[in-house]
C-alpha cells in the first residue's frame, strides 16, 4: 500500500535536537504505530533521516533508538538540497514534509496540514506557523525578492535601516500572521509539498548547498501554476539556525552565494552581477569597520606604554 506522508529530515551534528524532533513526531496525539506501520491519523506515514556525515553519533543514535526510521548515512556533508533529494528519490509518499532537525511538531499539526492539502488540490506547498521556543511567532512568510529587496534585506543596509519598506514587504510585515493566506514562498524549516507538483517541476536544485533552495523550489512551483499557502492553524517550534550556526563564516558565504545563484537563474546575469558587486562592497565596508574597531581598541594600550 502506498504511503500518504513521507517526512524527510536532513541532519548535521545536532543529535540532541534531532532526537527531540523525532520524539515530538512520534509522541504527537495524532501519530500512532500499528503492526510496524506509522500512522498520522488515518494516513500511512514514514520518516526518513539523512545524516550528512555528522561527527556526533547521529547515525548510531537513530539506528539504536528509532528502528522505525529509514536512515541514509552519508559519507560527506552533502548539504540541504542534495540530502533531501536522496530521500525524495527513494520514498513514495503522496505528500512530502521537509522538516529541519531543530524543529518540534506541536499537537496535531501533521494531521491538520494533511487535511487542508487534501481539501485543496491546487496547493503545491503548505507552510505552518513557526514559533521560537519562547512562543513568539517566527517570520516564515516571504515574497519573491526583487533586486531592491535583495539589497535591503539581511544586508548591511538593513542594519542601518532596520524598518525599511523593502525588507518589511519581503517578510509580509504588514499582513497578520494568524490567518491562512497565499504567499510566494515559505521557509524550509517545515514545508509540506505535494508529490504531483514535484513530479512536474523536479527536485531541489543541488547547486544550492544551503539557503534559497526552498525559494527556488517555490518559484518553480508557482511558475507551474501551483499555490503556496501559509497555514497558521498548524504550529511548529523552530530552534533557528542550530546546524548552520556551527560554522558562522561558511553560513554567511552560502547565504549570499545562494542568493546570487537564485538571481542569476530567475532574473538574469545583470541583476545577479549587480547583487554580487553590492555584497562584495558591503564585505569591504564591514572589514574596514572591524579593522577600525581593532585599531581603536589597541590605542589605549599603546599610549600606556
Amino acid at each position: 500500500m502506498a504511503t500518504d506522508l513521507t517526512i524527510v529530515i536532513v541532519s548535521w551534528n545536532v543529535a540532541p535536537l534531532l532526537r527531540a524532533c523525532l520524539d515530538a513526531i512520534l509522541q504527537a496525539p495524532d501519530v500512532s504505530q500499528r503492526d510496524g506501520q506509522l500512522w498520522v491519523g488515518h494516513h500511512r506515514a514514514e520518516i526518513w533521516v539523512v545524516d550528512s556525515a555528522s561527527s556526533d553519533g547521529t547515525a548510531a543514535m537513530v539506528r539504536e533508538h528509532y528502528p522505525q526510521v529509514q536512515l541514509i548515512a552519508c559519507e560527506t556533508n552533502v548539504g540541504f538540497s542534495a540530502g533531501n533529494n536522496l530521500a525524495l528519490r527513494r520514498c513514495d509518499g503522496r505528500y512530502l514534509l521537509l522538516l529541519n532537525p531543530d524543529t518540534e511538531i506541536v499537537d496535531d499539526a501533521l494531521s491538520s496540514m494533511l487535511h487542508y492539502m487534501e481539501r485543496h488540490p491546487d496547493i503545491g506547498v503548505l507552510g505552518p506557523q513557526l514559533r521560537y521556543p519562547d512562543g513568539r511567532p517566527q517570520p516564515s512568510r516571504r515574497r519573491f525578492p526583487t533586486l531592491a529587496m535583495a539589497l535591503m534585506e539581511s544586508t548591511l543596509l538593513e542594519q542601518w535601516l532596520p524598518n525599511n519598506r523593502w525588507a518589511r514587504a519581503y517578510r509580509f510585515a504588514e499582513t497578520p500572521g494568524d490567518v491562512i493566506q497565499p504567499v510566494d514562498w515559505v521557509t524550509g524549516a517545515c514545508m509540506l509539498v505535494r508529490r504531483k507538483a514535484v513530479e512536474r517541476v523536479g527536485l531541489l536544485d543541488e547547486d544550492l548547498f544551503m539557503y534559497s533552495e526552498e525559494l527556488d523550489w517555490c518559484r518553480r512551483l508557482t511558475d507551474d501554476g501551483w499555490h503556496v499557502i501559509y497555514y497558521p492553524c498548524a504550529v511548529v517550534v523552530h530552534h533557528e539556525g542550530q546546524s548552520a550556526g556551527q560554522v558562522t563564516a561558511a553560513r554567511d558565504i552560502y547565504f549570499h552565494s545562494s542568493k546570487i545563484h537564485y538571481f542569476r537563474k530567475h532574473h538574469g546575469r545583470l541583476q545577479a552581477e549587480v547583487l554580487r558587486a553590492f555584497l562584495l562592497a558591503t564585505y569591504v565596508v564591514q572589514m574596514g569597520r572591524e579593522a577600525l574597531k581593532l585599531a581603536i581598541g589597541h590605542r589605549p594600550a599603546m599610549r600606556r606604554r
